[in-house]
């Protein structure tokens, strides 16, 4: 009995190591950090590509569950493989994509409708523009609250929390 318990105990170790061992595994946490680019999982990207397939491994056999039809949409990664990257849209949809349609270039999507793009980051300041539900909006800097968005031409601060793709705690300059 006790060297069944001891098999037991040994093979439980070794699936604990070869999960552990795959990116693709168990929960992402903050602090992770990829293990082909070393850059932080999660994080955010977008769309190169006008068309970018979502396979449903990270390779050119694996099927296509669906494809994104839209240039600049954000994605944010939440594990590596090789050369491809395992992504989640705003809605929670995932799958593998090659690197090669991903870009650095932080974008975002409007989450309410008619959203205001204000002068300053106040919620008293003037109006310049306002954007549409489901906007793509080219990332600019970020306070704690607010972030400077672009989109066709016309730019200014919003909520963080009228819009999808930055984190609520990131900044940026």
């Amino acid at each position: 009995m006790r060297a069944v318990l001891r098999r037991c105990a040994t093979l439980a170790i070794f699936l604990l190591f070869i999960i552990g061992s795959f990116p693709w595994a168990g929960p992402v946490q903050a602090t992770e950090r990829g293990r082909v680019t070393n850059l932080p999982l999660p994080r955010y990207v977008s769309l190169k590509a006008t068309l970018g397939n979502v396979r449903r491994g990270p390779s050119l056999s694996h099927r296509i569950d669906w494809v994104y039809t839209r240039r600049g949409v954000p994605l944010q990664i939440t594990a590596e493989f090789g050369h491809w990257r395992q992504v989640r849209d705003r809605d929670g949809a995932g799958g593998w994509m090659h690197y090669s349609l991903l870009s650095g270039v932080r974008t975002v999507l409007v989450d309410q409708d008619m959203l205001p793009l204000l002068r300053a980051p106040r919620s008293d300041s003037e109006v310049l523009a306002k954007a549409e539900i489901g906007v793509i909006a080219r990332l600019g800097e970020c306070t704690p609250d607010w972030c400077r968005i672009e989109a066709d031409g016309g730019s200014g601060w919003v909520p963080k929390t009228a819009i999808w793709g930055v984190d609520p705690d990131e900044i940026r300059e």
